[in-house]
């Protein structure tokens, strides 16, 4: 049988229990995802979720002491010389990545550690 993936429908990554309005603060406010509701019977587990485009981000909650993974989403942005700008004008340190043909890309920290790559096709 060969298994064949259709398109990332989520990604999730990690925030520490009670975070939520300050994940509001970076993901709503600044970067401008667009908050969705989360099904009634995982709202008691704490996070948010959002819509990027065609896929999903899922916050969720848990521990975060000492955390620094190189796992990701990553998500193609328009514009992505002056969303990089943009995002260093507001305090957030911006990293280039190993190049990678046809692609434009660099990653960044969000508050809780997570680390997040916007690219760019030519």
């Amino acid at each position: 049988m060969k298994i064949r993936g259709k398109r990332i429908d989520h990604v999730q990554i990690c925030i520490p229990v009670g975070a939520e309005d300050e994940a509001r603060a970076f993901y709503t406010a600044l970067l401008g995802f667009t908050e969705i509701e989360k099904p009634d019977s995982l709202k008691v587990n704490g996070g948010l979720w959002y819509k990027v485009g065609d896929a999903r981000l899922h916050i969720g909650v848990e521990d975060r002491d000492g955390y620094n993974s190189k796992s990701h989403p990553a998500f193609e942005v328009e514009n992505i010389a002056e969303v990089r700008r943009y995002l260093e004008e507001h305090g957030v340190s911006t990293q280039d990545e190993k190049p990678i043909p046809g692609v434009i890309r660099f990653s960044f920290r969000d508050p809780f550690r997570n680390r997040i790559e916007f690219l760019s096709k030519r």
